[in-house]
């Protein structure tokens, strides 16, 4: 699959790249995207959720009253969690939610949605390209040329650039993100993938 590369002013360099097949060109698995971005949003869970259970709670130890005669149940402690302001029976405690996945299956995730991006013709790419300083303005007038500009859009960067991400931290629609950081959460979340030249290159080699 060949794509043009534009410059950041939206007209054509005159160059093209070649996009590799075994990445953006295979047939999709959604078993494979659904399972890595279930463990991706599984780890950003805190997991801290915690209720007192009936050793926990701060009450007296008095029994409630005797043992047998009293007309009722029995009652050890006020702090059953049958009384207002007693234990928790089987409530949360502190856990990691996170959940190991093989390298190839996530890698296959990966690929799977840059596949489907590449299918429904969603991936532009730029021309490297930088900014001398931070201007919202700038950056927005820069995807409205490449015609990326208000809806998820999703701009991938060969390494960081301090100017181009304060420029669009401020746009609620807009993630910028270097290769190092692309998963298959933020893939699948945007509707339109602009990547920077030479990302595509990096992708490939980080494949052997």
């Amino acid at each position: 699959m060949k794509l043009d590369v534009l410059k950041i002013d939206g007209t054509a360099s005159g160059k093209q790249v070649e996009l590799d097949e075994t990445i953006f060109g295979i047939e999709p698995n959604d078993n494979a995207i659904y399972l890595d971005v279930k463990q991706y949003l599984a780890a950003q869970r805190q997991g801290t959720h915690k209720t007192k259970d009936r050793s926990e709670v701060a009450f007296s130890t008095k029994k409630m009253g005797r043992q047998k005669g009293g007309g009722g149940a029995r009652h050890g402690s006020i702090k059953s969690n049958i009384y207002v302001g007693g234990g928790t029976a089987f409530g949360p405690k502190p856990r990691d939610y996170n959940f190991k996945l093989n390298k190839k299956l996530k890698q296959l995730a990966r690929f799977s949605a840059l596949s489907y991006k590449a299918k429904e013709g969603a991936i532009t790419m730029v021309e490297p390209f930088a900014m001398e300083a931070p201007k919202t303005k700038d950056f927005i007038k820069i995807l409205e040329n490449l015609k990326a500009y208000g809806r998820k859009t999703l701009v991938v960067l060969p390494e960081n650039s301090k100017n181009i991400y304060l420029s669009s931290r401020n746009l609620p629609e807009v993630k910028v993100i270097t290769i190092d950081e692309i998963n298959t959460y933020t893939l699948v979340d945007a509707n339109h993938l602009v990547m920077v030249d030479g990302v595509q290159d990096i992708i490939a080699e980080r494949r052997k």
